[in-house]
C-alpha cells in the first residue's frame, strides 16, 4: 500500500504543476492525512519539495495559503544517447525534460572502429555531457541510447550478413549496465531497462524508433512513419498511437526495398542516393545525360567526387542545374513509391522525413508529392519534413525516458 501511494503521488507530480493536498485527494482517491504522509515522506526522499505562492491565476484566499508540493525536478537527471553511424549525440535534461547540455562527437570513419572503442566513445561522451551540464554528481536515473540497428526486447541487435548492426550496437545495454535489475511493468531478467551501479537504468532503441517517439510527442497524429533518411532508410511506425517493433525489433527495417524497388541497395537514404546517382550521371553510367553536355555543364563536375553530398545537389537543383534536377527527381520518385507502400501496407496518414536531411528535403517531397496521385488513388498520404533536424533521435531518446518514468516512477526513483 505505501509503494502504490508513493507510486500515485509521483505520477502526479511528473506532470509537472505544483499541487496542494487537496488536488492529490482529487487525483488520487488518497486521504488527506495520507497524502501529506506521504508527501513528507518523498520531501524528506528529495523527490519532492514544498513551494511558495499561489496557484497562477488562483482567486484569493483567506487565512493560511495552503501548503504546495511539486516536482524537484534537478534531483536527478535523464540522459538520452544517438550513438549514430557517423556522430555521437548527449544530451542531459531534468526529471521534466529540460535540456540542461548537449554535446557532440564526430566519427572518423578512417579509422577503426571495434566495439570496444564505440562504447568507450559513448561513456565518454555521456561524461561530457554530465559535466557540461553541471550535474556529474547528480543521480542518473535512467539512459536511453539509440542505435541503427533493430533492437530486441533485450536490447541486443541480431546478425546481419556483414555485421553492421553488431557494430552499431555493440552490446551497449551491457557494456552501460552493470547490475540486472528486476522490477516494473515487462521487466525482468535480460530486459533491455537495467539498473547500472552507478549510472541508473540504461534502455537500447532503434533510431528511428525514437525519431517516430519524438514527432508522436510532437502530435504529429496517431498514424504516422517517420523515415530517418541519411546513408540508409529506417523507418519508425506508429499505428493506431502504438510503437510497431515486431520480432527482434525488425518493424521498419527497410531491407524490403531492395526486393520492391528491384535495387540491389534500395535502402540507400537519401545521402547514399544523391550521391550515388550524381556521381553514375557525372560519369555517363546512368540515364540522365541526353548527349548535349549535362554532365559537362553540371555544377557538380567541379566537386571532388568524393565530398558531393546531398546539399551540394539540392542547392544545383535549386539553381537550374540539369543533372541535379535529374537526380532530385529520381529521389522524389523513390520517396513517393517508399510513402505509397508504407501508407498502403499501414494505413499511415503520415510521412515524416527525419534527420540531419530534413532541413534541405522540402524541394524533393515536393517531387515525390506531385508523383504520389500517379502511383495510387486517395487517401493519399500527407508527406512533411521534421522541425528537429539532426536532433530528432536524441530528443526522441529524451522523450521516452520521460514516458517510462511518468508511467512507473517507482522503477527508476525508488531506493527503498
Amino acid at each position: 500500500m505505501r509503494r502504490a501511494n508513493r507510486q500515485a503521488l509521483l505520477r502526479l507530480a511528473l506532470r509537472g504543476a505544483a499541487f496542494t493536498a487537496a488536488d492529490a485527494m482529487a487525483a488520487t482517491g488518497l486521504t488527506r492525512a495520507t497524502v501529506l504522509g506521504v508527501c513528507a515522506e518523498l520531501v524528506s526522499a528529495g523527490w519532492l519539495e514544498q513551494v511558495d505562492g499561489a496557484p497562477a491565476g488562483g482567486s484569493a484566499q483567506r487565512g493560511r495559503p495552503a501548503r504546495r508540493y511539486a516536482l524537484r525536478s534537478a534531483a536527478a537527471v535523464l540522459v538520452g544517447v544517438d550513438a549514430g553511424e557517423h556522430t555521437l549525440t548527449a544530451r542531459v535534461a531534468d526529471l521534466c525534460g529540460r535540456t540542461l547540455a548537449t554535446v557532440h562527437h564526430p566519427i572518423d570513419q578512417a579509422e577503426p572502429d571495434p566495439p570496444v572503442d564505440r562504447t568507450a566513445m559513448v561513456t565518454a561522451l555521456i561524461d561530457r555531457a554530465l559535466a557540461r551540464a553541471g550535474v556529474p554528481g547528480t543521480p542518473r536515473v535512467l539512459t536511453v541510447v539509440g542505435v541503427p540497428a533493430p533492437v530486441d526486447q533485450h536490447g541486443r541487435s541480431p546478425h546481419d550478413d556483414d555485421d553492421f548492426w553488431q557494430r552499431m550496437n555493440p552490446g551497449f545495454v551491457d557494456a552501460l549496465s552493470t547490475v540486472p535489475h528486476d522490477g516494473g511493468p515487462g521487466a525482468g531478467p535480460g530486459s533491455p531497462t537495467q539498473r547500472a551501479a552507478a549510472g541508473g537504468a540504461v534502455l537500447v532503441e532503434n533510431d528511428a524508433n525514437l525519431a517516430a517517439i519524438a514527432e508522436h510527442a510532437g502530435g504529429i497524429g496517431p498514424h504516422v512513419a517517420t523515415l530517418l533518411m541519411g546513408e540508409r532508410f529506417g523507418a519508425g511506425l506508429i499505428v493506431d498511437g502504438r510503437l510497431l517493433r515486431g520480432a527482434s525489433g525488425g518493424a521498419g527495417e527497410m531491407r524490403f526495398l531492395d526486393v520492391a524497388l528491384d535495387d540491389e541497395r534500395g535502402a540507400d537514404g537519401v545521402a547514399a542516393l544523391a550521391r550515388r546517382w550524381s556521381l553514375e550521371a557525372l560519369a555517363g553510367d546512368g540515364a540522365l545525360d541526353d548527349g548535349a553536355g549535362v554532365a559537362a555543364r553540371s555544377e557538380l563536375a567541379r566537386i571532388s567526387p568524393g565530398r558531393i553530398t546531398a546539399v551540394d545537389v539540392f542547392a544545383a537543383a535549386d539553381r537550374g542545374d540539369e543533372l541535379a534536377r535529374a537526380v532530385m527527381d529520381r529521389i522524389g520518385d523513390r520517396l513517393a513509391r517508399i510513402s505509397v507502400i508504407l501508407a498502403s501496407l499501414l494505413g499511415v496518414e503520415t510521412v515524416v522525413v527525419a534527420g540531419a536531411i530534413a532541413d534541405a528535403v522540402e524541394p524533393v517531397l515536393e517531387r515525390a508529392r506531385m508523383r504520389i496521385p500517379a502511383l495510387t488513388g486517395p487517401p493519399h498520404p500527407r508527406l512533411v519534413a521534421s522541425m528537429h533536424g539532426s536532433e530528432v533521435v536524441v530528443r526522441g531518446a529524451i522523450e521516452l525516458a520521460l514516458a517510462r518514468l511518468r508511467e512507473d516512477p517507482l522503477e527508476y526513483l525508488d531506493q527503498g
